[in-house]
C-alpha cells in the first residue's frame, strides 16, 4: 500500500471510531495533503513532532481530526491514482468533485495542490485522490 493511501486510510478509520487526533511517520508529502486538507476544511490542526525512542528519534506527523454534530467532516475518500495504475488529467479534465462540495488533490510540477487550485494556475498532473 502506499504512504498516502495508508494515511487516508488512517484517517478515515480514525474518523470512523471517532478518534480526536491520529499519529503517523512523517514524510514531507503527507505534510503538505494534510495541509491542504486544513485549509480546505476537512481537518482542523496539522502538526511536526519528535518521537524519541531509546536510540534515534523520529518525525511523526501528529493530525487533528474535525467533527461537527457528532459527525466527521470527512464523509468519503477515493483513491484515483494507485502505484499499479497512474491517472494523469490535463488543467481541462480537472473538474469539480461532487458540485463543488468535495476536492482533488493534484502532483503538479509545481508541488502537491487541490484541483480547483491547479485548473486556476493552468497546471495539470497525476490526480492522487478525491474528498468529500
Amino acid at each position: 500500500m502506499s504512504p498516502i493511501a495508508n494515511m487516508l486510510t488512517q484517517i478515515k478509520n480514525a474518523q470512523a471510531r471517532g478518534k480526536s487526533e491520529i499519529v503517523l511517520p512523517f514524510s514531507i508529502i503527507k505534510f503538505e495533503i494534510a495541509g491542504i486538507l486544513k485549509n480546505k476544511g476537512f481537518i482542523t490542526e496539522v502538526d511536526k513532532r519528535k518521537r524519541k525512542t531509546k536510540k534515534s528519534e523520529f518525525d511523526m506527523l501528529a493530525i487533528e481530526l474535525k467533527y461537527s454534530d457528532g459527525a466527521g467532516a470527512i464523509e468519503g475518500i477515493k483513491l484515483i491514482s494507485k502505484p499499479s495504475r497512474r491517472m494523469y488529467a490535463g488543467k481541462k479534465d480537472l473538474k469539480p468533485v461532487k458540485s463543488g462540495y468535495g476536492i482533488s488533490v493534484v502532483s503538479t510540477s509545481k508541488g502537491i495542490m487541490a484541483g480547483e487550485d491547479a485548473r486556476k494556475a493552468g497546471l495539470g498532473g497525476e490526480v492522487l485522490f478525491e474528498m468529500w
